[in-house]
């Protein structure tokens, strides 16, 4: 998902992009959603495993394992450290 956020300001502070290659499993997340259409979550967990995969018929896309609580609604938000 993509969203596009006007804001009248300057100067304002900005988180950096990371790249998945640099989580090693053990370090903490943060995942942050709405899930079944509540208000706003933050959840905390950690990184079990990198490269995982839903099997052959669903692609072979290299997943983040976590022991975060991810529901729907946030599954599509975005997962920090």
């Amino acid at each position: 998902d993509i969203a596009v956020v006007k804001i009248n300001a300057s100067n304002l502070p900005a988180a950096k992009l990371g790249s998945a290659k640099n989580l090693r499993p053990g370090e903490w997340v943060i995942a942050i959603g709405s899930p079944a259409g509540l208000s706003n979550t933050v959840t905390v967990g950690i990184i079990s495993a990198l490269g995982r995969t839903l099997g052959e018929q669903l692609g072979d896309v290299g997943l983040i394992q976590t022991d975060a609580a991810i529901n729907p609604g946030n599954s599509g938000g975005p997962l920090l450290n």
